[in-house]
């Protein structure tokens, strides 16, 4: 579970990357700027704030710990309550991101080989279970780097055939790309209920500190690296590489739109779905449109290329969901709370059976979204409610040292509350005679206001509980 932390930085960071770069990132972004415009972009934008503060507060705070869970020390600090907390809510974020990148994967097959989408879901599940099962970490990330290798040499290939293959050249995608505004960031408004500038870049630095302070996949990878210095350099590598690669990944979306606005006759073959602001009228698959491309307009070798691109994406992120889950389940659940059962030879039974149990439970959940619009929105939306706002549990723990386990509970308390409340409200269950008090928030702030609300309750309750105790001693 942690390689003898005897691994270079520089491995570590390519298997941060390539994390990172799922096929949520290879298919869904080009989906998303080909549908509406770079504004998702901006979430790597927050990433270099992000990874400033981890390589200066997180990792050393996890290097001196040297455990393996990522929340092992929440139990030293609140009670076990707020371990298993934290780590059912990691699992259950996981999970959605399992599902969302094996179907991602199954759409990019689906075209090239004519096979049913639910049964390339189950196939490409059951093998990366079996890849996962024959390898620990050290496997999960010496074959990352590989997979970032052979990833991101598809990536550049795809952007450069797109630029060369309009038919009037370069420029042409510059202009139609620029005229229907497919490079614009966002507004720089403050309406915090749409997707502006200002929401995504406040989501992504709340989804980065969390991902490099408190994910599992992150802090299992500090363990491996073989120095403090290691450590920190890999997360350096693993958030610069991300920041030009998310670039080219939006770049290719904007590209592909240029690309069938200048031959529409070729974007009548394009998968349609129903359009759900105008009954009746049916739009472009977004996600489904670089996978196309990738089967009609591009020759053998250079398919391969892609479809080997793709399955890398998919196999670095699963495989690493699919480890931790596992580590977690062991550490954090069988261990704690059957020490005396936890030899070597049944630790390893309890990783397999629950590697196994995660796989397909991740195959089920890829096969519950093959009818979304835009699965990167749909993952967005999920990573904000299944993390609970655990992020502002660790914040709490770890700069209010006078908060204790009370407060703790009061703030996560509040802060689920909030969430619950924040997610349901913007559902069409919601009735109609309480739309006064529906969430006026974007969804993707979801995260933040949960994480906010349990640290500032938090700070709050731990000072009212203080002064209290002052007052009657």
């Amino acid at each position: 579970m942690a390689a003898g932390r005897s691994l270079p930085g520089w491995a570590v960071g390519l298997s941060i990357f390539g994390t990172y770069v799922s096929s949520i990132s290879f298919l869904a972004n080009p989906g998303k700027s080909f549908g509406d415009n770079w504004n998702p972009f901006v979430f790597s934008l927050s990433l270099p704030i992000a990874a400033l503060v981890a390589t200066r507060w997180f990792v050393p705070f996890y290097r001196r710990r040297q455990s393996v869970s990522a929340y092992e020390h929440l139990e030293q600090r609140f009670g076990v309550w707020a371990r298993l907390y934290a780590a059912i809510c990691y699992m259950l974020t996981q999970l959605a991101r399992m599902g969302t990148i094996l179907y991602l994967v199954a759409l990019a097959i689906a075209p090239l080989t004519g096979w049913d989408i639910r049964a390339i879901i189950i196939g490409t599940g059951g093998l990366v279970i079996l890849y996962t099962l024959l390898g620990g970490i050290e496997a999960v990330i010496w074959t990352d780097v590989v997979q970032s290798v052979v990833l991101t040499a598809g990536m550049l290939v795809a952007a450069v055939v797109l630029v060369f293959g309009m038919p009037e050249g370069p420029w042409q995608l510059i202009s139609i790309a620029a005229d229907n505004n497919k490079f614009s960031l966002g507004s720089f408004g403050g309406d915090l209920s749409k997707s502006t500038f200002w929401v995504v870049l406040i989501y992504g630095l709340f989804i980065n500190l969390q991902n490099f302070g408190i994910d599992q996949s992150y802090v299992q990878r500090y363990q491996t690296a073989s120095s403090d210095a290691a450590a920190k350099r890999s997360v350096w590598i693993g958030a610069l590489l991300y920041l030009p690669i998310s670039a080219i990944l939006f770049f290719i979306g904007t590209a592909l739109f240029a690309f069938y606005a200048a031959q529409p006759d070729l974007a009548e073959n394009l998968e349609r779905i129903a359009d759900p602001n105008a009954p009746g009228r049916t739009i472009i698959k977004a996600d489904a449109v670089f996978p196309a491309f990738i089967a009609s307009q591009l020759p053998v070798g250079l398919k391969g290329l892609l479809i080997a691109a793709v399955l890398a994406a998919a196999m670095s992120s699963v495989d690493s969901s699919l480890n931790c889950c596992a580590t977690l389940t062991l550490t954090d659940f069988f261990k704690r709370f059957f020490p005396k059962h936890s030899g070597e030879r049944i630790s390893m039974r309890v990783l397999h059976i629950s590697t196994l149990a995660w796989g397909i439970l991740g195959t089920a959940a890829a096969l519950a979204m093959i009818r979304v619009k835009s699965a990167l929105d749909v993952w967005w939306n999920l990573a904000g409610i299944f993390s609970g706002g655990m992020l502002g549990l660790f914040l709490l723990g770890f700069i209010s040292r006078k908060a204790k386990n009370p407060a703790a509970i009061i703030g996560v308390v509040a802060g689920v509350t909030l969430i619950l409340w924040a997610t349901v409200s913007q559902l069409i269950i919601w009735p109609e005679a309480l739309a006064a008090i529906r969430n006026p928030l974007h969804a993707n702030l979801t995260i933040v206001a949960g994480t906010l609300t349990i640290f500032l309750v938090g700070i709050v309750v731990s000072r009212v509980w203080r002064e209290a105790r002052m007052t009657n001693d």
